[in-house]
């Protein structure tokens, strides 16, 4: 089993119709045709969303996601027309409310990798490749790739796993010329954040994108480089043939495999609630992310 141990109520807002609840975030749609996403605080991990909440999280991922946006739009445009809070909607909504033009999405994730680890590592080890492309021997966990690769996986509703594909699966999809647009977009940002990301003494391992059309124009959408998306690792402790430290929710992930959290992953039963050490330790490293990232102070 899987999904939300407690899936929430939708806000009801006047003149916002409600149409999806993520795993992190609600999304509506307004008078006007545009799309309303509101990040929570909810997190997730091993397929389930989690029953307790780390606070601000939903905040520090829509202020990073519109610092990065501010620092790509000359790659290729992002969905966001405004910050405004829609009238009548909670006061809790101020600083997680990204007003967006609503697009035709393009049903994969497009996920670019600079380095070798989790899904890419596993298929690595079995077939010395990822997503199908030949990668070459001798590397561990870790491993920096000779140039980044675009590794796309299908997009997996809540409670399930997004599944690696090939480049010409996708080009099957969604026709040829879309998927050349999707991989170079996705390399462009990519490398683009890499280098941001690296002058400020953090590695951007690997990242997904989602994009989807505004009439012709290609635009990215959803949230982008946040430790939501994204493998931060600190590049002063980077050592490859190890699992590396992270800026994200690994404290939760390592508790919840934990003796101490009493939690079989294996079986159907949904995981506990998370303590509070585990909850503070975690705000802690999406708060670093985001002033290490932006130079800012979170407050």
């Amino acid at each position: 089993m899987s999904g939300f141990v407690e899936k929430p109520e939708p806000i009801e807002v006047p003149g916002l119709v409600h149409l999806h609840t993520g795993k992190v975030r609600e999304l509506y749609r307004n008078e006007a045709g545009d799309l309303v996403m509101v990040a929570s605080d909810r997190t997730s991990a091993y397929d389930w969303v989690l029953p307790t909440e780390i606070p601000d999280k939903g905040r520090i991922l829509t202020q990073l996601s519109l610092w990065w946006f501010d620092r790509l739009s000359d790659l290729v445009p992002h969905h966001v027309i405004s910050t405004d809070v829609p009238a009548g909607a909670p006061a809790d909504w101020e600083g997680r409310t990204l007003v967006c033009k609503s697009l035709a999405m393009v049903p994969v994730e497009c996920v670019a990798r600079g380095y070798l680890t989790g899904s890419g590592l596993a298929e690595y080890d079995e077939s010395r490749t990822v997503c199908g492309l030949a990668l070459p021997e001798g590397l561990v966990d870790g491993s920096e790739l000779p140039g980044p690769i675009f590794t796309p996986a299908t997009k997996a509703a809540v409670g399930d796993h997004d599944e690696n594909v090939s480049y010409d699966e996708v080009a099957r999809q969604v026709g040829a010329e879309t998927a050349a647009q999707l991989r170079q977009a996705t390399l462009a940002v990519y490398s683009r954040a890499r280098d941001i990301a690296r002058g400020r003494g953090i590695i951007l391992a690997d990242t997904k994108f989602e994009f989807g059309f505004d009439g012709d124009t290609l635009v990215i959408a959803d949230e982008v480089l946040t430790p939501d998306s994204s493998r931060f690792w600190p590049a002063d402790l980077w050592e490859p043939g190890r699992a590396q430290p992270s800026f994200d929710k690994q404290f939760v992930r390592d508790w919840l495999t934990s003796p101490e959290s009493g939690w079989d992953r294996a079986s159907e039963q949904p995981p506990p609630a998370l303590p509070q050490h585990v909850v503070d330790a975690t705000r802690a490293k999406y708060v670093e992310a985001y002033e290490r990232l932006t130079g800012a102070t979170w407050n």
